[in-house]
């Protein structure tokens, strides 16, 4: 990648956020990542990297705040320079049996996973059009994927980033703008944290590679796809499981 590329990354705080702010920054990007709770964690991040001379910036953001997903595109243009990757990474899990789902449960695991994805992309999406360049790469998940012993609705929600990924893909294409999905299985230190122990050894006994994954190993397939080494890779929902 240039060095002159700027990426976003939304939720930029977590375990995989982190890994692939870190992955983006050391292929050359300018990266700017977003964070709402963490924000220790995002400067400690910024701390870091900067240290190694790599430019990476945090800023705060409700991905639920459409007028804010908007300023912060236009700040990061004014700033770093017109945004050409975006990674929409930020997402929320719960761990639940379908008859404990309440509504409040329901909406906010669709809202943060799905509008908010929906809401960062809309706003910076314009200036790829405007350039006719781009590339934006979603973060799904196999529970959207597989028949798996997880929570409906994240199953339902990260199903629909695949619905998200293949429909705006058609229709950005035409101003040269890329749009695919990298999804991850069970990741060390990822959303499998909150799972159950007896379930983490059984997804490994089904995996072929017989373990979990590492948020550097997904960071580095997220990179893949957002540069130019992946130029004609399209409208793809690319697993990185391990073998299921």
């Amino acid at each position: 990648m240039s060095s002159k590329r700027v990426a976003f990354v939304s939720g930029g705080s977590g375990a995989l956020g982190r890994a692939i702010v870190r992955a983006l920054a050391e292929d050359g990007c300018a990266v700017a990542y977003s964070y709402k709770g963490n924000r220790e964690k995002a400067e400690q991040l910024h701390g870091e990297l900067a240290a190694a001379g790599l430019n990476v910036r945090p800023y705060p953001l409700d991905v639920l705040d459409a007028s804010a997903c908007v300023g912060l595109a236009e700040r990061i243009e004014a700033e770093l320079g017109p945004v050409e990757i975006l990674i929409n990474n930020a997402g929320v899990a719960q761990v639940m049996p379908f008859a404990m789902i309440e509504e409040d449960d329901w909406d906010r695991v669709m809202d943060i996973n799905v509008k908010g994805m929906f809401l960062v992309t809309k706003a910076f999406a314009r200036g790829m059009i405007r350039r006719k360049k781009g590339s934006i790469v979603n973060i799904g998940s196999l529970a959207g994927m597989r028949m798996l012993e997880v929570p409906v609705h994240y199953a339902a929600a990260k199903s629909a980033v695949t619905g998200f990924t293949l429909a705006l893909a058609r229709e950005l294409g035409r101003y040269n703008i890329r749009v695919n999905a990298a999804v991850p299985g069970m990741l060390d230190g990822g959303v499998s944290i909150n799972v159950p122990a007896r379930l983490q050894e059984k997804y490994k006994d089904y995996c072929a590679l017989s373990r979990s994954g590492t948020c550097e190993e997904a960071a580095q397939l997220v990179a893949f796809l957002a540069g130019d080494r992946s130029s004609y890779i399209n409208a793809q929902a690319i697993m990185i499981d391990g073998g299921i």
